[in-house]
């Protein structure tokens, strides 16, 4: 059950953090659902670190460390995308 969590907040998070990323991203879905799990568990570390995970009511500064790491990921993982494989999918049209 954990993992499928995992994939609902990844998949929620990369969609998110996609949204306020400006500019068009041209990441498939899947890649972004993997930047925003990873995000997750980078904003959980950072807030296990800084002693703010867990707190009492809904843990507002964790999900913040989490979108933040997830926008962070999926801006640098589209570029990294753009710079390899999608230059080679333009050409390939």
């Amino acid at each position: 059950m954990g993992w499928l969590w995992a994939i609902i907040v990844g998949f929620v998070l990369g969609l998110i953090a996609k949204a306020i990323i400006p500019g068009k991203q041209h990441s498939p879905l899947w890649l972004t659902t993997i930047c925003g799990i990873l995000g997750a568990v980078a904003g959980n570390a950072i807030a296990a670190a800084l002693g703010v995970a867990q707190t009492r009511g809904i843990d507002w500064s964790r999900h913040a460390f989490q979108l933040i790491a997830a926008i962070i990921i999926v801006f640098a993982v589209d570029r990294l995308y753009m710079a390899t494989l999608g230059k080679k999918k333009q050409q390939a049209v």
